[in-house]
């Protein structure tokens, strides 16, 4: 019956999303995720649905009435799809030009939004939680003032996503730099706790969870299958460490746990491969770890250098091109293992304006200085 309707309203009734509207779907429902995950967690629901939940739910049901598909009856259903169903199921069809064909929106194992949900999300016209966490950088920005005040305050976050009472009175700690930076944490929220007790990974500092919702025993082996992890690409080479009083501890803003802390490995990375090279940087100012380049091998054209760790490149090229870099070259840098898998480099290049592409370079920490080596041959052939 429902079927037959769609035939009739000149859609198609096999299940496969009329062009465009399944993608929009898609990334309704990555908003949707990404803005529950802020309220309440992602563990239950209840009735009303908050409003956005409700209008995502309602366009959902819409959809596959239209395409001849069962729809969600629930928002815990709808909750399911977002962690079963990927961009390429043909209820969504989303175009390989957006995002890679295996996204997903939740987390299998943490059941909490994925990275590139949260990517996908932040690509529109308010940016999402990338747009949050610049906005929040800038706003520290302007009460520190450019300059070395603000970059202390800027390495402070980034190297301390999770704060303990007792950090406070360790060698080192700045009192200053804590009464600047301190309104950006809030108290753990119960959805990231497991039997009262925190978990974060050992590799990033982020939240963790386990998949059965249990506490780790202590000396226990753990693989990605057994605990999800924020930052998701870490290896598991040592057991989540535990914090046993939640209440004494206080957690970043995600959306700088996500923009901020991540990339800072890549960025301290990069820093040091310029250093060796003799190749002297200056900070710009603004949220994004973003630097000019001076000296050896910069040539004369200004050149600038931009540390981000997307997991989706098409994503960060749409980025990239509504930010409109001014420097005569970019060097956006990726950690070392997201270029290297297959196809990220391509479809970097791909999503990029014609005009940009011989501004902007994708590169990685080890490929930084003969990147820019290459680059500066270029410009020499090019004379």
């Amino acid at each position: 019956m429902r079927a037959g309707a769609a035939r009739r309203a000149g859609r198609p009734g096999t299940g496969e999303a009329p062009e465009g509207v399944g993608a929009e779907l898609f990334r309704q429902l990555a908003r949707m995720v990404a803005a529950l995950a802020e309220v309440q967690g992602l563990r239950s629901f209840t009735l009303p649905y908050p409003g956005l939940a409700q209008r995502a739910l309602d366009r959902a049901v819409m959809h596959c009435l239209d395409v001849g598909e069962t729809p969600p009856r629930s928002l815990p259903e709808l909750w399911e799809w977002c962690r079963t169903k990927p961009a390429s199921d043909p209820l969504f069809a989303v175009p390989t030009s957006l995002v890679t064909p295996d996204t997903t929106l939740v987390h299998p194992v943490g059941r909490m939004p994925t990275r590139s949900c949260i990517e996908v999300a932040s690509h529109g016209l308010d940016g999402g939680a990338a747009a949050h966490a610049c906005a929040l950088l800038s706003d520290l920005e302007a009460r520190c003032g450019a300059g070395g005040r603000y970059r202390q305050c800027r390495t402070f976050l980034a190297r301390h996503p999770v704060i303990h009472q007792r950090d406070r009175f360790k060698p080192g700690w700045s009192r200053a730099v804590w009464s600047r930076v301190k309104d950006l944490y809030g108290p753990l929220p119960e959805s990231l706790l497991v039997d009262g007790v925190f978990l974060c990974c050992p590799s990033c500092g982020l939240p963790a969870l386990p998949r059965d919702g249990a506490v780790p025993v202590p000396g226990a082996s753990t693989t990605e299958a057994d605990i999800w992890c924020e930052g998701e690409e870490c290896p598991r080479e040592a057991p989540p460490k535990l914090i046993r009083e939640p209440d004494q501890a206080w957690i970043l803003r995600s959306s700088l746990r996500i923009f901020l802390t991540l990339p800072h490995r890549t960025e301290e990375a990069a820093r040091e491969a310029l250093d060796r090279a003799g190749i002297d940087h200056e900070a710009l100012s603004g949220p994004l770890p973003a630097y000019r380049l001076r000296g050896t091998g910069t040539g004369p054209g200004i050149v600038d250098l931009q540390v981000y760790d997307r997991l989706q490149p098409a994503l960060l090229a749409a980025h990239l091109t509504d930010s409109a870099p001014l420097a005569d070259r970019t060097l956006v840098v990726v950690p070392d293992a997201l270029a290297g898998r297959d196809g990220y480099r391509e479809a970097f290049t791909d999503a990029l304006p014609a005009l940009l592409r011989d501004r902007l370079v994708l590169t990685t920490p080890v490929d930084l200085v003969p990147d820019l080596g290459r680059a500066r041959g270029e410009e020499k052939d090019d004379a």
